[in-house]
């Protein structure tokens, strides 16, 4: 009998001996450097369980074992589970430090840059382009639904999702719009401020012009003159695809709901998505007398108080484009 427990004895012993040696060995896989000798990216799918990413883990080169990783979570306990993503994993990185990445959800952040000035479908070709996002989205969107700015996205994330946050983003920027404009510019409602905005966009480029542009419409709206916008014409010929080219005379007598030359007032509804730079010009217009506005060929453009003044101001420019179209 106590040859029996001595015998059990040594076998514990030697169980227990053998799983401290057992533990250390595996400390030391979590902890030491990893087997990829650059830095790599692997994306883990929605869904996957702990041994299917340490498989993923294994057949792309980052561990040398798939149940590591198991062994790994079970020694490090954390409540946080393995999150899903798109994941940027350094040269020799540990299982140790990708467990962490893992857990911590340190994904690749992608950027989707929209500029001012696009139409909703532009924009739109922009999302469905997008490298990384996924799923379907609606087709068409009103004009001036979608605020243009800088989205940071993950690799699975949804078209659909990036389409409401641009239309969230453009309804919180058009509330604080309206919310701070100025009370004496003739504006009903913030739909009007949004279409005034939209030709704001499209009329300058240059950033310190913007409420000197607004404040030209603004002046003219309160004589009853009206716009004479040429990007409206444009947006009534061609739509929402967004082509750019030179007004002919076909097209200022070519009546559409947005022909501000053949119709008085706002045009029928935003030619753009505008910035929230425009947005805040069309509601705190500058304050001027002038009436007119013409490109001056340095990109920005001529104001004038009168028609003599723009008329002047369009001969030069004519002149302008007459010397470019002759050089060769």
């Amino acid at each position: 009998m106590l040859r029996l427990l001595s015998l059990l004895l040594g076998a514990l012993v030697f169980a227990g001996a053998l799983f401290i040696v057992s533990l250390r060995w595996v400390e030391a896989q979590i902890d030491k450097p990893g087997p990829t000798s650059v830095t790599k990216v692997i994306y883990i799918r929605r869904g996957l369980g702990s041994d299917a990413i340490g498989q993923q883990l294994m057949d792309e080169g980052f561990i040398e074992k798939p149940w590591l990783l198991m062994a790994a979570q079970q020694l490090r306990r954390d409540p946080r589970a393995l999150r899903a993503g798109e994941y940027e994993i350094a040269a020799g990185a540990s299982l140790s430090a990708i467990l962490e990445q893992l857990r911590a959800g340190r994904t690749v952040v992608r950027r989707l840059t929209l500029p001012e000035g696009l139409t909703s479908s532009q924009i739109l070709d922009l999302i469905r382009a997008a490298d990384g996002l996924e799923g379907p989205m609606a087709e068409t969107l009103p004009e001036g639904s979608l605020l243009p700015e800088t989205y940071h996205y993950q690799k699975g994330d949804r078209r659909a999702e990036m389409v409401k946050r641009l239309q969230a983003a453009m309804q919180s920027t058009l509330a604080d719009a309206w919310a701070n404009r100025n009370l004496s510019v003739p504006l009903r409602t913030p739909e009007e401020l949004l279409v005034l905005a939209s030709m704001v966009e499209k009329e300058t480029g240059v950033a310190a012009e913007r409420e000197r542009v607004a404040g030209v419409f603004i002046n003219r709206l309160r004589k009853g003159m009206r716009l004479q916008s040429d990007p409206t014409v444009l947006y009534g010929v061609v739509g929402g695809a967004g082509a750019t080219r030179s007004l002919t005379r076909a097209d200022l007598d070519t009546d559409t709901p947005w022909n501000t030359y053949t119709r008085a007032g706002l045009p029928a509804s935003p030619i753009t998505n505008p910035g929230r730079a425009a947005l805040m010009a069309a509601a705190k217009p500058l304050a001027t007398e002038d009436l007119y506005f013409v490109a001056d060929g340095t990109g920005g453009h001529a104001f004038a108080k009168t028609l003599d003044e723009h008329n002047r101001n369009v001969a030069k420019w004519r002149q302008i484009e007459k010397t470019r179209a002759a050089k060769p």
